[in-house]
Parts: structure tokens; C-alpha cells; sequence
């Protein structure tokens, strides 16, 4: 079962898989990662600000589509669900986690990803193992064992269960409860 109560078929992954950023469909790859804790996205121009008192983050995701390799220069706008302090050889970087919607063969998971400019990654998303945890085993042997088939109907049913389950969790005596930002460290394992 995921954070958001739903549960998902368990799926044999290759350690490099293509899948979907949702909602818009474009396909990337995604290096399967069972040394990194947090999952991370590839973000630039990060624009932290205040909304309704919540901190939120806009951001743009810029990737090679892998199915047709034009550069898709994707605009989110997302609630701070929390923030990581990764330590690295580099040092240490603190960061913005948002939860945000893949594809990952037939199923759609809605995770939590640091966000970074991965520009000098080979891969602009990396899964960790909170989201592994929820797709299921790595072959580590093998690459794209998973072909990303989720449509925008399954993707807008699964957000609208998730969102009702968020919406019922949060509710006490009628009123939400207030979330704090949270912050936790981790370490980093390098590309």
C-alpha cells in the first residue's frame, strides 16, 4: 500500500526504465536507484513562494523526450511537501521535496521527489527506494523491462482516489490539520 492508502501490483523493474511524467505524458528515463532514500526529478528556475500561508515551489522540468527526442520544457507548480538536506562529495544541498504523478508500466504512483537541477545527470529522474518500495523488485541485470501504458483516464482516476484519501486523512472534527514542513537528512549516493 502507498502513503496515499492505495494499493498497486507489484512490478519486476530493470535498473533503467522508461516511464511517464505525468499529467503530460512525456516519456523519460528512469534510473532505478536502491541507494538513494528519496526519489529526485530534474528541475530548474525553482521559484519558492507562499500560497494560502503554505510554502509551494513553481519550477520547469526541461527533458529529452525518449520516444521522440525533442527537449519538452514542462511548468509545475507544487506544495513543499517537505524539505531534505542531502549530503553528497560535493557537500551538502538542501531542497524542496513535491509529490508528483509517473507511469511505470501499467500503473500510475504519486511520490515524493527532491527537486535538482540533474542537468549533468544521464538521467533526469532517479527513483529511490520510498518509491521502490511501492513499485516493486529491481533485476539489476536487466534495463527497460517495463513499457509505460497508463492513460489519462487511469491517471485522473488514481489522482482523484488519492486526492479523496488525502482529503479524508486530513479532516478532524471538519477542519484540515496543518501540515509542518518537515526536514530530514539524508545521504547521497553519487551517479
Amino acid at each position: 500500500m502507498d502513503e496515499a492508502g492505495a494499493y498497486h501490483e507489484q512490478q519486476i523493474v530493470g535498473w533503467i526504465e522508461k516511464g511517464l511524467i505525468l499529467p503530460e505524458h512525456t516519456a523519460v528515463k528512469i534510473k532505478v536507484d536502491s541507494g538513494a532514500l528519496t526519489s529526485s526529478m530534474h528541475a530548474v528556475n525553482l521559484e519558492s513562494y507562499t500560497h494560502n500561508g503554505k510554502p509551494w515551489v513553481r519550477y520547469e522540468v526541461p527533458v529529452k523526450d525518449a520516444d521522440t527526442d525533442e527537449l519538452v520544457v514542462m511548468q509545475f507548480e507544487r506544495p513543499v511537501f517537505r524539505r531534505i538536506l542531502v549530503r553528497g562529495a560535493g557537500g551538502s544541498d538542501r531542497r524542496p521535496v513535491v509529490k508528483m504523478s509517473i507511469c511505470m508500466g501499467n500503473q500510475v504512483y504519486e511520490e515524493q521527489f527532491s527537486l535538482r537541477d540533474r542537468g549533468d545527470m544521464t538521467y533526469p529522474v532517479l527513483i529511490g527506494r520510498r518509491t521502490i518500495e511501492h513499485i516493486g523488485l529491481i533485476d539489476v541485470s536487466d534495463t527497460f523491462l517495463l513499457k509505460p501504458s497508463c492513460s489519462q483516464q487511469e491517471h485522473e482516476d488514481e489522482r482523484d482516489k488519492q486526492q479523496r484519501m488525502r482529503d479524508d486523512e486530513s479532516m478532524v472534527d471538519g477542519s484540515a490539520i496543518d501540515q509542518p514542513e518537515q526536514t530530514e537528512e539524508e545521504l547521497e549516493a553519487e551517479e
